[in-house]
């Protein structure tokens, strides 16, 4: 059996964004799908992780997507477009059109590609029919232009209601926490045809207080209006987490350097 060589490209959804470690790392569902496939397989996976907060799609693309292939991996999954999506005036199919330029150089590579669609926080936010509108319409776009590629693995969030009660959530309500991250592995894993840990699907709720309408502008929904008025990017000045392989071992809940 081929050794498992798989690489995460996207934004703070696959950079684990909202899974924050003690050591103020952030973790992810993307790290858990190696750890789950190397145990569930019982071999080393070979890992990497391309993906930065805040990247619209199309930099997505043209920044992590070539380098991401140079590594040869056997595997390559992606998301993106959520923070495109906030932004009422990018039309959809061009975020859309991103999805076909990867799917079209994985196949020229000879990669599988794990396609995901984010969870759906619009309940939570300002703007929320909107963004629910937007959401469904790119899920349904991104759906259709891979209705007859039964090869692409597909794990979709956005449908998953159960992923979008404010438990799975951080208190920016934007990215899932350490809840949310787990059920979305377990997706994922399910996708593969890897059995995940039962308990992935639902870990116990987290102690999280929901925070004031007052606290939470202040802390979060100012300083993202601030940054799409100054065109800054929460991932301004940041590398990838794993930029080249590190092993992950069955049994081990660790990585290592390849």
């Amino acid at each position: 059996m081929a050794r498992v060589r798989y690489v995460a490209i996207g934004d703070s959804f696959s950079e684990g964004v909202g899974d924050e470690l003690p050591d103020g790392s952030v973790r992810g569902w993307a790290d858990l799908v190696a750890r789950g496939w190397a145990d569930g397989s019982g071999a080393p996976v070979e890992y990497a992780n391309l993906a930065i907060r805040g990247k619209l799609i199309w930099p997505i693309v043209q920044e992590q997507l070539e380098q991401a292939l140079a590594l040869r991996p056997t595997h390559l999954s992606f998301n993106g477009g959520g923070n495109d999506m906030l932004r009422p005036r990018v039309p959809l199919s061009r975020v859309t059109d991103a999805f076909s330029r990867v799917l079209e150089r994985c196949d020229e590579e000879g990669v599988t590609m794990i396609l995901l669609s984010g969870a759906n926080p619009s309940s939570q936010l300002p703007l929320s029919r909107l963004i629910q509108s937007r959401g469904d319409e790119l899920s349904r776009q991104v759906v259709a232009r891979v209705a007859d590629r039964p090869d692409v693995i597909k794990a979709l969030n956005w449908p998953d209601r159960e992923l979008s009660h404010p438990g799975y959530w951080s208190q920016d309500r934007l990215h899932m926490n350490s809840r949310g991250h787990h059920r979305v592995a377990a997706r994922v894993l399910s996708a593969l045809g890897v059995e995940a840990p039962g308990e992935w699907w639902s870990m116990p709720p987290l102690d999280l207080p929901r925070l004031g309408a007052g606290t939470y502008a202040r802390e979060h929904l100012g300083p993202w209006v601030r940054r799409r008025l100054t065109g800054t990017s929460s991932g301004d000045g940041r590398a990838a987490k794993h930029p080249s392989w590190i092993t992950v071992a069955p049994g081990s809940g660790e990585a290592a350097a390849a």
